[in-house]
């Protein structure tokens, strides 16, 4: 079986939820992998890590981070990162990630992932920062693309060369959400798989599958939000098989962070994941 650059296996992985805990250490599910988000993990102990310890000793792990503010004007956090060096030298997880997003100005955090103005000021800024994480973490990282409801006039750079020069500068990979590479598209009026086929597709580390919300702009048009909370759409299922098209087989996340289902129904999209994996094939 071949694993990602990033060491995870070619697998569905689930989210991992502390309402799903002892159903996972009782019924040991056939999941490739679990993912935690780090920011729920930064304390000395507890629970959470009673359990994550236990899990973590039989399956693969994926650490995402949410607040790091990668993109924030400002510097990084240092105690925050040195509290996410200390957790993945706890747990050793198979790969981390984190969001091309701001969520900080200053002093004050915001609970949001927040869209960039790509330009040469922002790019210097995010490899810079980059650099720092990689250099503390002592391994790469992935970055993930981001969900977008607006873009900036100020930017000169298009995202998917952004992400592109990113990536070559910083030598991180790239953590693909095909979720975010939809809604984006259909917000801004373009065609998801030129998208896909601008970014650098052999630094794929992992995958990310989820559901949206509809709603409308101002102007009355189809709006998607990203959030997480629905099953996947069958325009991601679609889109998910023709980017497996292009990179094979690869570590797939099922995301899911609000209405939460019984832990069967995430399963039985892990599996539907699973399933499409199994018959990849990278074409000519």
């Amino acid at each position: 079986m071949n694993h990602s650059p990033f060491g995870l296996p070619p697998r569905a992985g689930l989210g991992l939820k502390t309402g799903h805990f002892r159903e996972v250490l009782g019924s040991q599910p056939d999941i490739g992998f679990f993912e935690v988000h780090a920011e729920n993990y930064m304390v000395a102990g507890g629970p959470f890590h009673h359990y994550l310890g236990l899990i973590r000793e039989q399956y693969p792990l994926s650490l995402h981070g949410v607040g790091l503010s990668i993109g924030a004007e400002g510097p990084l956090d240092i105690r925050h990162l040195q509290r996410l060096a200390e957790l993945i030298e706890r747990y050793q997880p198979h790969s981390f990630s984190e969001h091309l997003a701001w969520s900080s100005h200053g002093s004050v955090f915001l609970n949001d992932l927040l869209p960039l103005a790509y330009d040469n000021t922002t790019l210097n800024r995010v490899c810079e920062h980059i650099d720092q994480v990689q250099t503390t973490l002592k391994r790469p990282m992935l970055l993930e693309n981001p969900a977008t409801y607006l873009a900036f006039k100020r930017s000169t750079i298009d995202e998917a060369d952004f992400i592109s020069e990113v990536i070559r500068r910083t030598g991180c990979g790239l953590l693909l959400d095909v979720n975010n590479v939809y809604v984006s598209s259909i917000n801004h009026q373009r065609d998801p798989l030129a998208y896909i086929d601008a970014l650098p597709l052999h630094a794929v580390g992992e995958i990310h599958l989820a559901g949206f919300a509809e709603d409308t702009d101002s102007l009355g048009d189809l709006l998607l939000i990203d959030d997480h909370g629905a099953p996947i759409d069958n325009a991601v299922w679609a889109l998910y098989v023709q980017v497996l098209e292009r990179v094979g087989p690869m570590a797939t996340l099922i995301e899911r962070d609000n209405h939460l289902p019984a832990f069967s129904v995430l399963h039985a999209e892990a599996r539907q994941a699973d399933e499409i994996l199994l018959c990849a094939e990278v074409r000519p």
